[in-house]
């Protein structure tokens, strides 16, 4: 679907007011607005409109979504060392680094360290745990997320029904290392450490950059509501 397409279908769609959701729980609101579009539900990683990702997002929500991972030639340390000295135990009884990275230092003394060119994990002693650049991480957001259509919908419930209003369309584009320099320092987005002791090596399930939904607009440069 060509985005202008979608941008009159969308006016259509917001004429409605509020319409009841096509599909119980959290999916719902995608389901619903995908199928008010006229666009089949599909698994498939690849955009929807015209090289953009439509999401859906209640006005009133704030659930934390997974951008992408990163794990490439990033640890400064071995991770199973890193596992061993500064991990804990897992909810399985592994030793494991399974941690929400912050600006402070965490229980085990690690934190985010976010400077001009790249963040990287730290102990307070010093030591470096993993680096990433800020460069690579623009350009792997990018790679995943060229193009956001970020519909805000207003939500409310009528006798144990979601009902939805779909009332805002923007095309959000472009990042930079800059940008995110500063969500990270704003910690709007999140630097999950997932890897445990595996015996003779460390399973890493990839570190995952994460952001709740309603600061998204925040990582784009450009935004236009349509």
């Amino acid at each position: 679907m060509k985005i202008e397409e979608f941008t009159y279908k969308f006016k259509q769609i917001k004429g409605l007011g509020f319409v009841p959701t096509k599909r119980k729980g959290p999916t719902g609101i995608g389901y619903t607005l995908e199928t008010l579009l006229g666009i089949a539900e599909n698994n498939e990683a690849r955009p929807d409109i015209e090289g953009a990702e439509l999401k859906a997002h209640r006005t009133k929500g704030n659930s934390l979504i997974t951008l992408f991972t990163f794990n490439n030639k990033v640890w400064k340390m071995p991770p199973l060392e890193a596992v061993k000295k500064y991990g804990s135990l897992d909810k399985d009884g592994r030793q494991g680094l399974y941690y929400t990275m912050s600006l402070k230092p965490n229980s085990a003394g690690l934190f985010l360290d976010v400077q001009k060119t790249e963040i990287s994990v730290r102990h307070i002693s010093g030591e470096i745990v993993a680096t990433w650049l800020l460069q690579t991480l623009a350009d792997r957001f990018m790679q995943k997320l060229p193009a956001l259509l970020f519909v805000s919908t207003f939500t409310e419930e009528r006798n144990g029904v979601e009902h939805f209003h779909f009332y805002r369309a923007q095309l959000m584009q472009g990042t930079s290392p800059e940008l995110l320099a500063n969500q990270f320092r704003a910690e709007n987005v999140l630097v999950d450490l997932r890897l445990h002791d595996k015996g003779t090596m460390a399973r890493n399930h990839g570190t995952g950059f994460r952001t709740y939904e309603d600061k998204l607009p925040l990582l784009f440069n450009n935004i236009k509501d349509l």
